[in-house]
């Protein structure tokens, strides 16, 4: 770490505000609303750093990613420009510590209810009786559908006679000419030696 963690330990770095002003912008920059109050914003960070101060490991990993913010090629995070901010917020983004930024801002940001008035989501219905009287099929943002009835003629297609003959025996007899003979070349042979074979006298004939 820079100055700020051989002068600080990096818990009291992260109760600094300097690391809650960093991390309000890397928030806003990860997550950009136009209409969303800073409130949420300083909020949304306020959870994430006392989220972070509860394992020592994070506590590390926050603590170095903020601090090392202030040393950016291009200067301190905090003077960059916006797309400067966010390219490099592009570049870190498979660390450790933006891993732990993004994660815990998608679960906390948007679980504020002054997001959800913003964002135009009603909350959670359970204890105010349901959606089925509170507005279940209001769509006031999607444009009136249009419903038209078809009033034209409804014309009909001839297709002509079938290339093929149709029977209303439900199970005909199969063409035991295309059955394959699934007997072994010695079945057919023993089967052709009884047919060659004499045939022998029953019981009731009389041979001379």
């Amino acid at each position: 770490m820079t100055s700020h963690a051989t002068t600080e330990a990096p818990r009291r770095f992260l109760e600094s505000e300097r690391a809650h002003v960093l991390l309000v912008r890397v928030i806003r920059i990860a997550f950009p609303h136009d209409t969303l109050p800073d409130s949420a914003y300083e909020r949304t960070a306020d959870s994430l750093l006392d989220l972070a101060v509860r394992t020592n490991r994070m506590t590390l990993a926050v603590a170095n990613g903020l601090d090392s913010l202030g040393s950016l090629p291009a200067g301190d995070f905090l003077g960059l420009t916006v797309e400067e901010a966010f390219e490099h917020l592009r570049a870190i983004e498979r660390t450790e510590f933006f891993s732990f930024v993004r994660g815990n801002t998608v679960l906390t940001l948007y679980n504020l209810p002054e997001v959800w008035e913003v964002l135009g989501y009603e909350g959670a219905s359970v204890e105010k009786g349901g959606y089925l009287t509170r507005g279940f099929d209001d769509l006031d943002w999607l444009p009136e559908p249009r419903v038209e009835e078809y009033s034209g003629e409804f014309s009909r297609v001839e297709i002509g006679a079938l290339p093929y003959a149709v029977t209303t025996d439900p199970t005909p007899e199969p063409d035991r000419r295309t059955l394959p003979d699934r007997r072994t070349a010695a079945d057919r042979r023993t089967a052709a030696d009884r047919r060659r074979a004499p045939k022998r006298p029953g019981a009731d004939e009389v041979t001379l």
